[in-house]
């Protein structure tokens, strides 16, 4: 018997097609954000909500995640974010540090991942916003595995 090998992202990518996450801690607004951090915070608020109605992209804003490019526009970014199957295992976001400088905002923040109520991954998301005239222009992110599940019985 052939087995394949999946990334636990990728598993629990493929799960939650079936169970629908509910969503947990978020980057809640913060009345001492510049516009451009309470941009990259909105945008960090919709990886939890699904709901991007207040994430402000370029037409052509881009996405860099982990060296890939996974944003071609700003409206198939939004249509991610509101509907994405990569997102609907998020939990939740806490810990989140940002730092400004001219039109780039630097985030750290821990993503909880899992199914239903069982985290089964956390991970260190650092995402570089840069920004034209207050909308998202380019993210680039990089993930680094904090913990993980590291065996599940399946039987």
């Amino acid at each position: 018997m052939r087995i394949a090998k999946m990334s636990t992202l990728s598993l629990l990518a493929a799960t939650a097609v079936a169970v629908a996450v509910p969503a947990a801690a978020s980057a809640a607004p913060n009345p001492a954000d510049t516009p451009n951090e309470a941009m990259a915070r909105a945008y960090i608020d919709a990886l939890v909500s699904h709901d991007a109605s207040d994430v402000v992209f370029t037409p052509d804003a881009t996405r860099i995640e982990a060296g890939i490019q996974t944003g071609f526009s700003g409206e198939q970014l939004t249509n991610d974010l509101n509907n994405g199957i990569q997102y609907r295992v998020i939990q939740g976001v806490r810990d989140l540090e940002m730092t400004e400088s001219g039109d780039t905002v630097h985030t750290t923040y821990l993503l909880d991942a899992g199914i239903g109520s069982m985290t089964l991954m956390t991970v260190e998301i650092e995402e570089t916003f840069e920004m034209e005239d207050g909308a998202i222009d380019h993210i680039v992110a990089t993930i680094s595995p904090v913990s993980s599940v590291s065996s599940v019985s399946l039987s």
